[in-house]
């Protein structure tokens, strides 16, 4: 009986299947486009995010409804690792990324165990929200050059018209979709979009398809694992520019898994604990960094699967765990993924990174952020001067550190040692 219930969480059989493939699916085109823009393997990406999701739920006792899927939060970090990688003609980037990954997730594993013994409530004091809004917002806006790259840039002889008409017509659908879909289908407008651009992208033949008639239908992902043969001054170097962005996600997460108790109605941070989740996706980036894929985070779709479907049964998310492990197998899966032309990422990565962009706006709305306070003027000036002037990052002897982690790491700063009121305001306060 606690075998079924595990496997199908009180659902018939049949069902519990197809809400599992409908969660996969829902998550597919983030997680995938993650390792298209980054040059990470897709189909390792997939298992990783697959094994990470069932290691999450064995650490969180198996009651809270989320899946692991790549963060968009690392992508600039990952470049700029990759960029350096080629710099120093140094092979096999995606080893270098693994460290990087891996010590992202040893980070949370210390902010877990921070948060059980200070309690969560005094952790997350250390990220108000003029700093969280301000560091989204620097991720989403930093991306921005990436996207119009892939547009601009001409590929094998292919006139850059064609890049956008393909961007446009992939923007296009994501728009429809998300305007006038409903249900499940409105869930996933990056996927629709995807699709639209690459049939477009076939049409005008910009699509090298004997990548795919050569990839063979079934093979194991192939796994970056990363002990031997590096240059330990570029793993070092890795390692500082990708593990700090942990603090970012860091406030994702706790986030997400608010969100997705406010859904469920349960308080997930109480039980299991925000020590728990925080353990869970920090071991599903460890291992997503010993193969090579990206770091694994909490998803917002996820919630809002949750919220579409009103089924909150942590074992569909089991289901889909196992089915996302699956699809990495298939060869010619990952054949057509690594298949897809850059102007179709272009699009998407218009709007997704505007969208991360306005998350940041938006939380700096919800929360009321006065900006005729200098205490929030001034945190907010030097976090995004600083996060989007950065964007080269900076080299202090065989460190490099990128402008989004001196951003996080000031505006933590600033946010800790400033007056919340300066002398004008405080006179003024004195009065009323």
């Amino acid at each position: 009986m606690k075998l079924k219930t595990m496997l199908w969480g009180g659902d018939k059989p049949g069902r519990a299947i197809t809400l599992g493939i409908q969660h996969v699916f829902a998550m597919f085109g983030s997680t995938v486009l993650v390792p298209a823009l980054t040059g990470l393997d897709p189909a390792v990406t997939l298992f990783c995010m697959g094994i990470g999701t069932l290691i999450f739920h064995l650490i969180t006792k198996g009651i809270v409804p989320a899946f692991m899927g790549s963060s968009f939060s690392f992508i600039a970090s990952i470049g700029a690792v990759s960029t350096y990688c080629a710099t120093h003609s140094l092979d096999n980037f995606a080893a270098y990324v693994g460290w990087g990954i891996m010590a992202s997730g040893v980070l949370y594993l210390i902010l877990a165990l921070l948060v059980k013994l200070f309690g969560s409530k005094r952790i997350t004091s250390f990220f108000p929200p003029i700093v969280t809004g301000c560091m989204i917002i620097v991720i989403g806006m930093m991306l921005a050059p990436t996207a119009m790259n892939n547009i601009t840039t001409a590929v094998a002889g292919i006139p850059v018209w064609k890049n956008w008409v393909v961007a446009v017509v992939t923007i296009a659908v994501i728009v429809v979709v998300m305007f006038f879909f409903r249900g499940f289908w409105k869930l996933i407008p990056i996927l629709f979009g995807i699709v639209a651009g690459y049939l477009t992208s076939l049409a005008l033949g910009m699509v090298d398809t004997a990548a795919v008639a050569d990839a063979a239908w079934f093979t194991f992902p192939k796994f970056s694992f990363c002990f031997t043969g590096l240059d330990w001054g570029a793993v070092t170097t890795a390692v500082t520019i990708i593990a700090p962005i942990a603090i970012v996600t860091f406030v994702e997460h706790v986030g997400d898994i608010t969100a997705n108790g406010a859904v469920t109605g349960h308080n997930y941070i109480q039980e299991p604990g925000l020590h728990r989740t925080l353990l869970g996706c920090g071991l599903a980036s460890i291992f997503s960094g010993l193969c090579g894929g990206p770091a694994a985070t909490t998803y917002s779709e996820n919630t809002g699967v949750l919220a579409a479907t009103r089924n909150y049964n942590p074992a569909t998310l089991r289901i889909a765990a196992v089915f996302a492990i699956v699809l990495s197998l298939f060869g010619k899966v990952s054949g057509i993924l690594n298949s897809i032309p850059a102007a179709v990422m272009g699009g998407v990565s218009v709007v997704l990174f505007g969208m991360i962009a306005s998350v940041g706006l938006r939380m700096l709305v919800e929360n009321h952020v006065d900006f005729t306070k200098s205490y929030n003027l001034i945190i907010a000036a030097v976090m995004l001067v600083l996060g989007l002037g950065l964007s080269n990052n900076v080299t202090i002897g065989s460190v490099t550190i990128s402008g989004t982690a001196i951003a996080a790491v000031l505006g933590v700063i600033l946010a800790k040692v400033l007056p919340r009121e300066d002398a004008e305001e405080a006179k003024a306060a004195n009065k009323e």
